[in-house]
């Protein structure tokens, strides 16, 4: 029961289930681009972009469907030795937050693209098609979308929270426990 004294002050929480995570990019994985040439990214090429930049989450390369930004926090860009791995918050308050949410949950939706600018890059004419191997982007924009060109990246709905949340209901439990040690009831 509350009294006319107490104070409460909620923190918004995350929607269950509206992590998305994947990899938007994978490393050393050659892939045929048009049938004139073979590309693959060096392990490394993301870390300098996703450090410096304001990267973009899209669904399927249209920038008028904007589903979580860098510097908003919305996306998170990890470089590991697998690739460039990602978690976005989808806000279903949002039609385009819905639809990438509930395509990717029932797996109709599950690759991922990225909009780059190539800095730095080797070809080699050696085989029968040439090979390009990208050593430096940089990254404007990862995109959820059905018919990547790099065809094992991935991207589900995660049950697991995301570690802002995570840290944030973390510091809840400790504000809680001191407010409890002070004799300040909870409701």
């Amino acid at each position: 029961m509350r009294g006319a004294d107490i104070e409460v002050r909620d923190a918004p929480t995350e929607q269950a289930g509206s992590l998305i995570r994947g990899y938007a990019a994978l490393y050393s994985t050659p892939v045929t681009i048009g049938g004139e040439f073979i590309e693959q990214i060096s392990p490394g090429a993301f870390s300098k972009t996703i450090t410096n930049g304001d990267v973009l989450a899209l669904i399927a390369h249209d920038w008028a469907r904007v589903i979580g930004r860098q510097s908003a926090g919305t996306l998170r860009l990890t470089d590991t030795p697998i690739g460039l791995a990602f978690e976005l918050d989808a806000d279903v308050s949002t039609p385009s937050g819905q639809e990438v949410l509930g395509n990717v949950r029932r797996r109709d939706v599950k690759g991922c693209s990225f909009g780059f600018r190539v800095l730095w890059d080797d070809w080699s004419d050696d085989g029968a098609i040439p090979v390009r191997t990208i050593r430096e982007i940089e990254l404007h924009e990862v995109s959820i979308l059905a018919n990547p060109a790099y065809e094992m990246t991935s991207a589900w709905v995660s049950s697991r929270a995301s570690n802002a949340n995570t840290n944030n209901q973390a510091a809840r439990r400790r504000v809680e426990a001191k407010m409890r040690k002070r004799g300040i009831p909870m409701t």
